[in-house]
């Protein structure tokens, strides 16, 4: 780790501190191998402070996304078990910055990932079902100002996320089919089908594998995985209501508090 790596995570744990945006990291952090060594450094402080590592999430799966920023892969980033919201439940007020919400396929695993290289008959074995869920994504980085550095150095950009609880098997389910529609109070916001997401969710989900294992921090037996992005993003304001339904997989739902409500207070 360099001081500057340390400067840049420094900065953005002031902004899950105080709750307000900071400045983008891009001037500490030179290139995308540096934005993971301040991820990697953030995961390890929150480790050693008592929180849980329950997966990994993808993030830039959308191949539009990925011109906008000027990369020609996804990153990822990690989950915490705080992180997990249950379905239907209010966010409080404040506890993500900048909330944006994803449908995404959720994989949880049965069995670990540890090869060098992976195959969709790999990720359809290790994978015990799939699940709805919605991303609440947020940046430390004020008005999403972002490059690559910065949405990696911020834990691409994590915030929580809310799993359906009806587990499905892969093969009850075509993911690469299968449609998706947000809906705020029963207007559609976003559409989307599986193909969105890298081809396949399951292509997304060898990529993280594959990723993962070349690092040493290959994907274990009861992770989560949150697969990335099957539509477009969707800005969120207090009091908002969503429902996510995927084909096959059923409907995950979220709702955000309203502003100056008791949790923000307390908070």
């Amino acid at each position: 780790m360099t001081d500057n790596h340390e400067a840049a995570a420094a900065r953005l744990l002031e902004a899950y501190a105080s709750g307000r945006p900071c400045e983008p990291v891009r001037d500490l952090v030179d290139g995308v191998e540096a934005a993971y060594a301040v991820q990697s450094l953030l995961t390890e402080r929150w480790l050693a402070g008592g929180r849980r590592l329950a997966g990994r999430k993808i993030g830039l799966t959308s191949r539009a996304v990925q011109r906008q920023l000027g990369v020609g892969s996804p990153d990822f980033g990690a989950l915490f078990a705080d992180m997990a919201v249950p379905d239907g439940e209010e966010i409080p007020a404040g506890a993500v910055l900048q909330p944006r919400v994803e449908a995404e396929v959720a994989l949880v695993l049965e069995r670990d990932l540890p090869h060098e290289r992976h195959t969709v008959a790999d990720v359809i074995h290790a994978t015990a079902f799939a699940l709805p869920a919605i991303e609440v994504v947020g940046s430390r980085i004020r008005d999403w100002d972002i490059t690559l550095a910065d949405t990696v150095a911020d834990n691409a950009s994590s915030g929580l996320y809310v799993l359906g609880t009806r587990p499905v098997p892969l093969r009850d389910v075509d993911l690469r089919l299968a449609g998706m529609v947000i809906e705020r109070r029963g207007e559609q916001v976003s559409t989307g089908v599986g193909t969105a997401c890298l081809g396949h969710p399951l292509h997304a989900a060898v990529w993280l594998a594959d990723t993962l294992a070349a690092l040493g921090s290959p994907l274990r037996a009861g992770d989560t995985v949150l697969t990335g992005a099957l539509g477009p993003v969707v800005p969120v304001a207090p009091g908002d209501v969503l429902e996510a339904r995927i084909d096959g997989l059923g409907d995950v739902r979220v709702a955000f508090a309203q502003a100056g409500s008791e949790q923000e207070e307390a908070r």
